[in-house]
């Protein structure tokens, strides 16, 4: 019976997906994209200071050891063989910043991590240095200076750890975001461990140039970044080297993608104009542009998408960031304990139904798309003696809603073609509230794939597709039909309007609040509540 298993599984592929709260190691079928075992662990967040945001890498490497051992365990005991497993992909967390040690393979630091705002004093001198009339850094690299991104965590570092001037001193050190860290490390580490990223991740560092797919050395001279201690920037599919350790032992690491570009990947939005939503810790909204960077009016990122192959042409996407989405029913689980697990969030807000007037901004760490603005803090208002803890919960799932609202309107102004539905993936789509509300707030249907695990599917088939693995076609014929979850708005679009600008006018009330803030952060921070209002009027 186990060998008539196997002779139908044929070729599997396995995908790290490491995330901000959570690793995981899922192995899929090649050539059905079924997904036939994973295992998940759960990574601690440390906050040392107020809005300070650290992992630690280590165990960042240790949960992914944990995951891939138990998922060959559990194909063991469903009789499949792991010899059947014939590549693996890296999806990561993007922007996060490691630096360790290449002789030993210690960090110097904790990674710092994509939400950190630790650097916000580093933004504002290095933005008086920026030209007004020639933004360099954002037409090179698609981005705004801000303290989302890894070269001003770099920065901070080599400006405040003794330990990582040291030994970039000594040219000891390597810089990498996660995927680097983790392919460096599962590659040998200090024997002979690849020192690799691919476009995605590089051009999240505030380093990269966009254009010539290159780092660019006006950006780290201006960001004063050593570039010897950068990653070496490959393709997202190709074999980086292969698995020094574990059971899976001598298979290649030949996928790596940005989590976000993995899901862009794994929902196969391969044309120009298709797009994806992808609900994790943050909310990230990609719109596939094609060959050309498009970039925005309405502050969206310019990013790269994908490149799969070292000799396949390099796609771009426009993005709307949200830092926070999943973090928030995290945070009245860990912080308020008003849920005691992530699931309770549907329970008490079915119970009511509704905010009754209650409304949440979770700018815990400032504003990202489309405001950009770091001097906002999260605040609950529109309370009543009446509220209690099941409408904060109903009004916690509807920021994440009105937060995607506002990306998705910049999208579409920025595209000028408005999207006729969403695609939507990540852990909050389980939730069925979660998705009815986007459909009525958004005012179009929301189109959920009946597997929501896109992110490592997309990591899958870069690493399945890679030259020298070749297991997966990515010709359109050859890809699998997917099956589709479909929610379709419930409320009239009056209503939907009414509750938005209500959520603009609570947003507009969230910024301003950081008073440590130079007179130039004061003074954005007073224009953009003006041109909030005027949104309002």
């Amino acid at each position: 019976m186990a060998a008539t298993k196997k002779a139908i599984l044929g070729p599997l592929v396995g995908a790290v997906d490491q995330g901000t709260s959570s690793t995981r190691f899922l192995v899929f079928n090649s050539k059905t994209a079924e997904l036939l075992s994973h295992h998940q662990v759960e990574i601690k967040q440390e906050f040392p200071k107020e809005g300070w945001v650290e992992q630690d890498p280590k165990e960042i490497l240790q949960s992914v050891y944990e995951c891939i051992e138990k998922t060959c365990e559990k194909l063991g005991q469903l009789n499949i063989d792991i010899s059947n497993i014939k590549a693996i992909g890296v999806s990561n967390q993007r922007e996060t910043t490691v630096v360790w040690d290449k002789l030993t393979g210690e960090p110097l630091y904790n990674a710092v991590v994509w939400l950190d705002l630790r650097t916000q004093s580093t933004v504002e001198n290095l933005s008086k240095r920026i030209p007004g009339n020639n933004n360099f850094v954002k037409s090179k690299t698609g981005l705004p200076l801000s303290t989302y991104f890894s070269a001003v965590k770099l920065r901070w570092l080599l400006d405040n750890v003794r330990k990582v001037q040291k030994a970039v001193e000594e040219n000891r050190a390597l810089f990498g975001t996660i995927d680097s860290w983790l392919i460096w490390s599962l590659t040998g580490g200090v024997n002979g461990g690849v020192h690799c990223t691919d476009v995605t991740n590089a051009s999240r560092t505030m380093l990269f140039n966009i254009h010539s797919l290159e780092w660019d050395k006006e950006l780290c001279e201006f960001f004063e970044i050593p570039m010897e201690i950068l990653p070496n920037v490959r393709s997202s599919s190709e074999i980086y080297g292969l698995m020094k350790a574990g059971a899976l032992e001598g298979v290649p690491i030949s996928g790596c993608l940005g989590d976000q570009s993995a899901a862009l990947v794994g929902q196969m939005c391969f044309q120009d104009g298709q797009a994806k939503n992808t609900y994790g810790t943050g909310c990230f909204l990609l719109c596939n542009t094609g060959h050309k960077c498009v970039f925005s009016e309405h502050g969206l990122l310019t990013t790269v998408a994908y490149k799969l192959g070292r000799d396949k042409p390099v796609y771009y996407a426009l993005e709307g960031s949200v830092a926070i989405a999943g973090a928030v029913i995290r945070w009245l689980r860990d912080n308020l304990g008003i849920i005691k697990s992530s699931e309770e969030i549907e329970k008490l807000a079915k119970e009511v139904g509704t905010s009754y007037g209650c409304y949440f901004v979770p700018a815990f760490s400032g504003l990202y798309a489309p405001y950009w603005e770091p001097s906002a803090r999260g605040i609950i208002c529109g309370l009543t003696q009446f509220t209690n803890k099941c409408h904060i919960a109903f009004a916690a799932l509807e920021a994440v809603c009105f937060q995607t609202r506002e990306i998705l309107d910049a999208m579409n102004r920025d595209c000028g073609i408005p999207l006729s539905h969403l695609q939507v993936d990540g852990g909050m789509t389980s939730n069925k509230i979660l998705m009815q509300l986007q459909a009525d707030i958004l005012y179009i249907p929301v189109v959920k794939p009946s597997m929501p695990e896109t992110t490592a599917l997309g990591a899958a088939m870069a690493a399945g597709a890679a030259e020298g693995v070749g297991v997966w076609s990515l010709e359109p014929e050859d890809l699998s039909a997917v099956t589709m979850e479909r929610f379709e708005p419930q409320i009239n679009a009056e209503e939907s309007e009414i509750r938005y600008s209500t959520w603009k006018k609570a947003v507009m009330k969230s910024m301003g609040w950081v008073t440590t803030q130079s007179p130039e952060s004061a003074k954005r921070a007073c224009i953009l509540n003006c041109r909030a209002t005027e949104l309002l009027i």
